[in-house]
């Protein structure tokens, strides 16, 4: 009995153990993680507020549709545009003396025509080689072949009579002789007096390049510094923006610009800027032509039909050919040309102070029997000056 009660003791004792030990592993195994708890929202700092806003809303009379007064459409709702300024008017400085102003815009033809003369006319010995390097020297400088013969001979007959050549004697007998070249007796006026008591009529021509529309804008303010009113007429109509840089030239010194259509017909134009010259009364009539190349012949037709054309309000008064300095022997070839469509009656010389060759202006002159009137001594807008030959023969052989 005492084996049986022993043997139920330890059997309850063992499944006691194995019940302890079922339970202790199931405490070991890891359990799930808590659901996660809704995060506490914090509300935004409220945004700074400045003037009205900052202030606690405040009762307003507020009206309805019925109340408010509405536009009936009958008055026209006017927009009133910013003024705009009238470009301020240019006084050009005088035209007299400027020539001698702008005298050290000769200096590059000074260097080589009037400096180079009198360095070889101040050699001791004045042989045949110094003579023919006198004679080089002066065609280099684009004077002609028959000027140059003229002036040599003249020189060497004056240095023998001379005898004794100090600097001021070589000056002074080049002065002279060089002032006799450029024909001081010609008349270099532009003439801006109409004899049917109209406005004066002058016609720019030139082949592309020369500066032509430029020049044309600078002689509006030699007229107007002359106390002139002046009319341009954009009959250049070939080449873009020519009308709108005539036209600015003009606004700067109050001149009226005639225009017409991109392309249209140049006689058209010519003959409406004469129109309204004559109605406003206006001193000069200026035309500025397209600066057609001389080797076509219908352009050419052209500006002839533009002269008929402005010939029937009127003969003109001034036809000036304007050419580049610089082209040299070139020039001269154009000059001919024009000469032969329309009568030349003077000669505007530009971008004479970029060249070495200011003995172009004799030349010009013996090809056409016409003086030249103007030169262009830079890119300013008062840098064309009226020709003075003696003011211009002083810039080229210096003090």
């Amino acid at each position: 009995m005492d084996i049986v009660i022993l043997a139920v003791v330890i059997a309850v004792v063992v499944v006691g153990a194995l019940g302890g030990l079922i339970v202790g592993s199931r405490r070991k195994k890891q359990l799930p993680p808590p659901p996660p708890t809704a995060p506490d929202i914090t509300a935004p700092p409220a945004e700074p507020h400045v003037g009205d806003e900052a202030e606690t809303p405040r009762e307003e009379p507020r009206r309805t549709v019925e109340e408010v007064d509405l536009p009936d459409g009958s008055t026209p709702v006017v927009v009133e545009e910013p003024p705009t300024e009238a470009p301020a008017i240019e006084i050009p400085e005088p035209t007299a003396g400027r020539l001698v102003r702008l005298r050290a815009r000769l200096s590059r033809s000074q260097n080589v025509l009037g400096k180079g003369l009198l360095t070889l006319l101040s050699r001791e010995h004045l042989d045949e080689d110094t003579w023919e390097e006198i004679e080089d020297t002066l065609l280099l400088s684009d004077i002609g072949v028959q000027p140059t013969q003229e002036l040599v001979e003249r020189l060497r007959e004056r240095v023998k009579v001379l005898g004794t050549r100090t600097p001021t004697e070589l000056r002074g007998l080049l002065r002279e002789e060089l002032v006799a070249l450029v024909d001081p007796s010609m008349d270099r006026t532009v003439r801006t007096e109409n004899e049917t008591g109209g406005p004066g009529i002058v016609m720019v021509v030139g082949v592309n390049g020369t500066g032509k529309t430029t020049t044309t804008g600078k002689l509006a303010r030699v007229l107007v510094a002359d106390g002139n009113t002046v009319v341009l007429g954009a009959a250049d109509t070939f080449r873009a923006a020519a009308a709108d840089q005539l036209e600015t030239w003009g606004e700067r010194v109050g001149a009226h610009t005639v225009r017409g259509p991109e392309g249209g017909d140049p006689a058209s134009v010519a003959f409406d800027a004469v129109k309204e010259g004559k109605e406003m009364a206006a001193n000069v009539v200026l035309i500025d032509t397209a600066g057609r190349l001389h080797t076509k012949t219908g352009l050419m037709d052209e500006l002839g039909k533009v002269k008929r054309v402005v010939e029937k309000h009127a003969p003109l008064d001034e036809v000036l050919l304007v050419l580049d300095a610089t082209t040299g022997q070139n020039g001269l070839v154009q000059a001919r040309v024009f000469a032969e469509v329309v009568n030349i009656t003077g000669i505007v010389l530009t971008k004479l102070d970029g060249t070495a060759k200011g003995g172009i202006v004799v030349a010009v002159q013996r090809e056409l029997g016409v003086p030249v009137k103007l030169i262009g001594l830079g890119e300013g807008a008062d840098d064309l000056a009226p020709f003075e030959p003696d003011a211009f023969v002083d810039a080229l052989i210096g003090e």
